[in-house]
C-alpha cells in the first residue's frame, strides 16, 4: 500500500499544528490508515549582539531566538485523500514537504 510522509515546518507553533490536524481529519473522514501528527524536536536558533553599534560604553547584550516546529503525519492511502490534503489551505508561515514511497 503506497504511503506519504507529511512534514510540517513553521515558525508558528500553532499553525502547523492546525494544518497537521486538518490532515488526520481527512484521513479520518476518508477511513484511512495514518499515524500522527508526531511532534518532532524544535530547533532553537539564538542570536546574542551587542546594544551600542560603536562598541563604546557597557558590554549589554541583546539576546534573539527564533524556534522553528516540525510535525511530521503518514497516510497510507490512495490518490484520492492525497487530492484532497492538497486543497487544504495553508498559512504563508507553514512549509511543506512530501515523500512518496510505494
Amino acid at each position: 500500500m503506497p504511503s506519504t510522509r507529511i512534514k510540517l515546518i513553521s515558525r508558528s507553533k500553532s499553525d502547523a499544528r492546525n494544518v497537521a490536524v486538518r490532515i488526520v481529519e481527512i484521513a479520518k473522514a476518508g477511513d484511512i490508515k495514518y499515524k500522527g501528527p508526531i511532534p518532532l524536536p524544535t530547533r532553537r536558533m539564538k542570536i546574542s549582539t551587542r546594544k551600542t553599534p560603536c562598541g563604546d560604553g557597557s558590554h549589554t547584550y541583546e539576546k534573539w531566538e527564533m524556534r522553528i516546529h516540525k510535525w511530521l503525519v503518514e497516510i497510507y492511502g490512495g490518490e484520492q485523500a492525497l487530492r484532497q490534503i492538497m486543497r487544504i489551505p495553508v498559512p504563508d508561515t507553514v512549509r511543506i514537504e512530501m515523500t512518496l514511497s510505494s
